[in-house]
């Protein structure tokens, strides 16, 4: 399963779901979008709001105050507003925060708040527009997939090259094997992210490379930190959340996940 149009309930994740309480993810991102887009009419600079977006997305009890305040000056409208448009994909999260183990409670990843998951959503809009039409121009493009995407009634039979395991078609069904087939339409090699160093390999590839750019799908805590690992190192990337984080690192095994193959493939187009 791989399309939002394919689904008849609602997919849940451990903290997050694009569907809400619908069985498409459309309206996600078109809110996303929209409230983007209200956000650059106080910033019109992407790259300022970016920052912005970034730097209030480490202040964590800072964001809760101003939500549980109610606050509507300056900052606290822009993030209550942001609450009121997302919380409705975000539902999880307070419930899987108190649930969390303690060995767990140090992890940044697994424990962002509801407010931290709103901004992440804006931040990742906000690099894709930024970066879209420099990761199109570049001369050598990877993407990297998760490999909690394959088929999870057969055995995957990827394998290493290289840079990390690649998909050998070996279903039909297999959200990975869709996408590479896509990604290798838009001249993007496609990866299942597995043991690749990213840090290592973009420097291995800036020395052979006019230009390097990266494409990445992932649940949103590790999309963002994707993100900003390239953006530190000068590489344009783009991305797509997946519609739910359900892996074996949320859940303790992996379950059924899917992207929304329309925004994947506008990506790319």
């Amino acid at each position: 399963m791989h399309s939002s149009q394919k689904i008849f309930e609602p997919i849940v994740g451990k903290t997050y779901s694009l569907y809400g309480n619908l069985t498409t993810t459309d309206l996600y991102f078109q809110t996303v979008s929209k409230l983007t887009d209200e956000l650059l009419t106080n910033y019109e600079d992407e790259e300022f709001l970016l920052n912005v977006i970034r730097t209030f997305g480490n202040k964590k009890r800072q964001l809760k105050k101003l939500v549980n305040t109610n606050d509507k000056s300056g900052a606290g409208k822009i993030i209550c507003h942001l609450h009121e448009n997302l919380s409705l994909y975000t539902k999880r999260v307070n419930k899987h925060l108190k649930e969390l183990p303690i060995h767990k409670y140090f992890s940044k990843t697994m424990t962002l708040s509801q407010e931290q998951y709103h901004l992440y959503m804006i931040e990742i809009e906000l690099v894709n527009r930024i970066n879209k039409n420099i990761f199109e121009q570049c001369e050598t493009k990877y993407a990297f997939l998760p490999h909690c995407m394959h088929d999870l009634s057969k055995e995957c039979l990827s394998s290493p090259d290289e840079v990390d395991y690649v998909c050998r078609a070996c279903s039909k069904d297999c959200s990975i094997n869709e996408m590479s087939r896509l990604l290798r339409k838009y001249k993007v090699k496609p990866y299942l992210w597995r043991e690749a160093d990213l840090k290592e390999l973009i420097k291995q590839v800036m020395k052979t490379s006019k230009s390097f750019g990266v494409l990445g799908v992932a649940c949103i805590p590790e999309l963002v930190n994707g993100m900003r690992l390239c953006a530190n190192a000068g590489v344009p990337v783009v991305g797509l959340p997946l519609d739910a984080n359900r892996c074996r690192r949320w859940w303790g095994e992996f379950h059924e996940n899917t992207i929304n193959i329309k925004k994947f493939e506008r990506l790319l187009d």
